[in-house]
C-alpha cells in the first residue's frame, strides 16, 4: 500500500468545518494511506460545529483503497480529545474520543422507478454516494467524531441529588404558593 503521511489540502466548505477531498484518480490500484491532523482553525470550526467547549487534539488515519468498479473502500480511525460540560454539575470535563471506521463509497445507482416516480430504496449496509468522484475524509472524519461524542457528558464522581419531598421549594409553584401567604398576610 502506498504511504502517504502527508495531509492533502484541506479547504473550507460551507457547512463543513474540515473537508479533505481525495479524488478517485489520486488512489493507486495498492492503495493510499492518510494520516490527517487538524490545525487550531479547524479544530475551532470542528469544536463550534460539534457544540464542544473545546478541541485540543484531532486526527484521523486512513487506508484507502479501491472498490470493485469505479469505488472506494476507507478504513480508519479518529481519535480527539475533546471538552465538554458535566450535565450534572455543568463543569467542564475532557473525554478521549476513539472511532473506527469503515465505509464502502461508491456512485449511486440509478434511481428504481415506481408509478412513474423515481424512488430511492436505501439497503440495510447501502454504500455512501461518491460524489463528483471525490470522498471527503475530514468531512468523514468529523461525522464520526460527533457519531462519538457522549451526549450526556458527566464526571466520574458527579451525583445528581434530587430536592428532598415535602420541601415547600421543591414543587414548581413554591415561588407563587409563597407570594400568596404574603398577600394574605398584608391584607389580613
Amino acid at each position: 500500500m502506498n504511504r502517504d503521511r502527508r495531509m492533502t489540502r484541506p479547504e473550507r466548505r460551507p457547512g463543513r468545518p474540515w473537508s479533505v477531498p481525495l479524488a478517485l484518480s489520486d488512489v493507486p490500484e495498492s492503495g493510499r494511506h492518510l494520516n490527517l491532523f487538524a490545525d487550531r482553525q479547524t479544530r475551532d470550526a470542528v469544536a463550534e460545529h460539534a457544540g464542544l467547549t473545546a478541541l485540543t487534539r484531532l486526527e484521523a488515519s486512513f487506508d484507502v483503497v479501491p472498490h470493485g468498479r469505479g469505488g472506494l473502500h476507507v478504513v480508519g480511525r479518529v481519535s480527539a480529545t475533546v471538552g465538554q460540560t458535566c450535565v450534572v454539575t455543568l463543569e467542564p470535563l475532557e473525554n478521549e474520543i476513539d472511532e473506527s471506521i469503515d465505509l464502502v463509497f461508491t456512485y449511486a445507482d440509478t434511481p428504481s422507478r415506481v408509478g412513474g416516480a423515481d424512488v430511492e430504496i436505501p439497503t440495510a449496509n447501502s454504500p455512501e454516494p461518491l460524489i463528483g468522484g471525490t470522498v471527503d475524509l475530514g468531512e468523514t472524519a468529523t461525522e464520526f467524531l460527533i457519531l462519538g461524542l457522549d451526549p450526556y457528558p458527566r464526571k466520574p464522581d458527579a451525583m445528581f441529588q434530587s430536592p428532598v419531598v415535602g420541601e415547600d421549594s421543591a414543587h414548581p409553584f413554591a415561588a407563587l404558593a409563597g407570594l400568596k401567604k404574603r398577600q394574605r398576610g398584608e391584607e389580613g
